[in-house]
């Protein structure tokens, strides 16, 4: 289920495990380090490894960046999975 797309500024790690390798390396950064003004500020993530980005790259085609919801900035980690 879910969406092709993944908002790289409003999404939790989780929606990367069906992407593999993304998870939990390259995902946990993308999670961490956000929000982006566009998909390509991801390659800037400090510590982003080779094979990080080689597996973004990879998926980079689905990932949009859109303005950041409030919830998300306050928690981007695990974003309203604790509530």
């Amino acid at each position: 289920g879910g969406s092709q797309t993944v908002d790289v500024n409003n999404a939790n790690v989780r929606v990367y495990l069906k992407m593999p390798g993304m998870y939990p390396g390259a995902a946990g950064k993308l999670a961490a380090n956000g929000p982006y003004k566009s998909v390509a500020d991801v390659y800037n993530i400090p510590g982003l490894t080779a094979k990080e980005k080689e597996v973004i790259k990879k998926y980079e085609s689905r990932f949009v960046a859109l303005p950041p919801s409030a919830d998300y900035v306050i928690d981007r980690i695990n974003n309203g999975l604790y509530r």
